[in-house]
């Protein structure tokens, strides 16, 4: 882990259960940067009251504070914090690795959580009336599917570690808060050797442990 920096300070709006603003942790733990931890309760709907609204354009988290400047969206904040500290570094050093990693996170980011966030599932549950047992079916089978998908990527990749090399990358923020949220909801893991396994290997290090939901002080049993 790198040295703390405390250059510039930096505010994390998040709640402990988002995986979008347990992404952001691990990265900031990686990089061993120092914040101030804000929580933002999205499930009793603090994202969309003040002050909070006021900060965030889109009403979401996480949101950084750095300066005076808000940054959204995790993967631009991890890019962000990567270019400003870039030691140790979330992407690798050729363009041909950083556009296969930046492909294992956005299969994440952009195909399996989109679809199976906490607004979506309310949606279905409170407009298009789907019970509780329908819309866990729903969040099981996209996040299963995207999961198969993504361990057919890395079995095309070289053996490793982590989700890329043998150390963590930007794809292994996003697989951890991921699989997290896949135990909540019972999603089977079984076929699904070189994800697991690249979890379990980030699960060993401080900072994805010092990042996890149980670690957080918003975090509810």
């Amino acid at each position: 882990m790198g040295a703390f920096v405390y250059a510039l300070e930096m505010k994390l709006h998040n709640y402990f259960r988002s995986s979008s603003s347990f992404r952001v942790r691990i990265a900031m733990e990686l990089k061993g940067l120092g914040y101030d931890y804000i929580p933002v309760h999205i499930a009793k709907g603090e994202h969309k009251q003040p002050p909070y609204a006021a900060l965030a354009a889109d009403t979401l988290v996480p949101l950084l504070e750095v300066d005076g400047e808000k940054l959204s969206q995790s993967m631009a904040i991890i890019e962000y914090l990567d270019e400003l500290h870039p030691e140790p570094a979330l992407l690798p050093a050729d363009a041909l690795g950083r556009a296969k990693v930046r492909a294992l996170a956005q299969s994440i980011a952009c195909e399996i959580h989109p679809i199976n966030n906490l607004r979506v599932l309310k949606y279905l549950v409170k407009e298009l009336k789907l019970d509780e047992t329908a819309k866990n079916a729903w969040y099981v089978h996209w996040c299963r599917e995207g999961l198969e998908a993504f361990e057919r990527q890395l079995a095309q990749l070289p053996a490793s570690t982590y989700c890329y090399g043998d150390t963590p990358t930007l794809a292994d923020c996003c697989l951890v808060p991921q699989i997290f949220n896949a135990k909540r909801f019972n999603v089977s893991f079984d076929g699904l050797p070189r994800t697991m396994a690249a979890f379990d290997a980030c699960m060993a290090l401080p900072a994805f442990q010092k990042a996890q939901p149980s670690a957080c002080p918003d975090n509810e049993a």
